[in-house]
């Protein structure tokens, strides 16, 4: 089986509209996703965005907190997520970057259950 093709959200107006659906937090992660409507689904089944506010930090520690939430979603993704989803990432404020790196993946993969269960 070959694995989905995963695109990054761009749209400030697909951003929104995950944050609108469904959500599940924990302790290294926010999670938005949302399922588009049938006519909305394109060539590209998974689609996924990442954010950090400034609580986060400055620039250095937001782009740190967005290359661990990158690099998490490149292996949970793939196992975890579903055709014609828009996920959002969204870094917590001291802990994305610091949180031990099995413990963010499972905080994800808690928070993806949670959101398809």
């Amino acid at each position: 089986m070959s694995e989905p093709q995963i695109s990054i959200l761009t749209k400030r107006a697909d951003f929104v509209r995950a944050s609108n659906a469904r959500r599940q937090g924990t302790k290294g992660v926010h999670l938005q996703a949302r399922k588009r409507r049938e006519d909305d689904v394109s060539a590209t089944p998974i689609r996924v965005g990442y954010t950090c506010s400034k609580k986060v930090g400055n620039a250095v520690a937001r782009n740190r907190a967005k290359r661990r939430l990158r690099a998490a979603a490149q292996e949970v993704l793939p196992k975890l997520g579903h055709p014609g989803w828009d996920y959002v990432l969204v870094g917590r404020h001291a802990s994305t970057a610091a949180r031990d790196w099995g413990d963010l993946i499972k905080d994800l993969e808690f928070a993806m259950k949670k959101v398809h269960g």
